[in-house]
């Protein structure tokens, strides 16, 4: 009688196993989530307005980052919500630096899921949220560098500690991103793009880049003997309303998925 239920058992098992991969429950991989400050972080640029500007450390801290399979696809220029039908999620909050490594450095791993269901993850979300320890205590962001034009040389440090949340939809660039095979690896992208506060003086300057962007050049006009340390609430007593409102607005379009855009909250 006992060999009798244990062969059932094991038949049953056996079923329902068959059942699980064809309905794709056994069929998974791994996905990567990157974060990336382009070669603007990596390798510095002209701003706007002429400042050379190069960077020694960007914190950025990250929590909530999500990628999901939606469909129909996220649009994230509409009001609608993401709806994901399969979603993978890091459970941890990270503060990376998105200047870490050398020029040519690759984009930081955040963190990765293995398990993660096959299948094309097409829509990404994340938070910025202020950090809790280390050298970005207390800000979501903080940007570290130096800025160089006609003889002068300023040391800045600026803080930010407003709290954002991006809803994206898929990567935007030279490759398809976030397509999981079975048994492969496949990643997703959050990507800043730092141009968007400082301008680029590579793109024309009636471009909606530069128009948008608050360049440099207030930020040098409140440094003294060549440093800036400043933090959101320095910026708003000491920046002009129109230049302080122009860098409140630039702040809730960093994120992006490669060159596609995200909705903030």
């Amino acid at each position: 009688m006992r060999k009798g239920i244990l062969v059932l058992a094991i038949t049953m098992l056996f079923i329902i196993s068959i059942m699980l991969v064809s309905c794709g429950g056994g069929v998974v991989g791994t996905l990567q989530f990157h974060a990336n400050g382009e070669d603007f972080v990596r390798q510095g640029f002209v701003s706007k307005d002429g400042w050379s500007i190069s960077f020694s450390n960007v914190y950025i801290t990250l929590a909530e980052v999500t990628a999901c399979q939606t469909d129909p696809p996220y649009d994230p220029h509409s009001d609608a919500n993401m709806k994901c039908d399969v979603e993978v999620s890091l459970d941890k909050v990270c503060t990376v630096d998105l200047a870490e490594g050398g020029e040519n450095a690759l984009p930081i791993l955040v963190g990765e899921v293995q398990n993660a269901a096959v299948g094309h993850y097409n829509a990404l979300s994340w938070e910025m949220v202020k950090a809790t320890s280390g050298p970005a205590a207390g800000y979501s962001l903080v940007i570290l560098g130096t800025a160089e034009k006609d003889n002068q040389s300023i040391d800045f440090s600026i803080k930010v500690d407003e709290e954002y949340e991006y809803f994206c939809g898929e990567y935007v660039g030279d490759e398809r991103k976030g397509m999981i095979e079975e048994g492969g690896t496949a990643d997703v992208e959050m990507t800043f793009h730092f141009d968007h506060i400082f301008g680029d003086a590579e793109t024309p300057m009636d471009n909606t880049l530069n128009v948008s962007a608050i360049g440099f050049e207030p930020f040098a006009g409140i440094a003294e003997g060549g440093k800036l340390d400043v933090n959101m609430a320095d910026l708003q007593s000491r920046l002009s309303l129109e230049d302080y409102q122009m860098l409140v607005d630039i702040l809730s379009t960093l994120g992006h998925v490669g060159e596609g855009h995200c909705h903030c909250d």
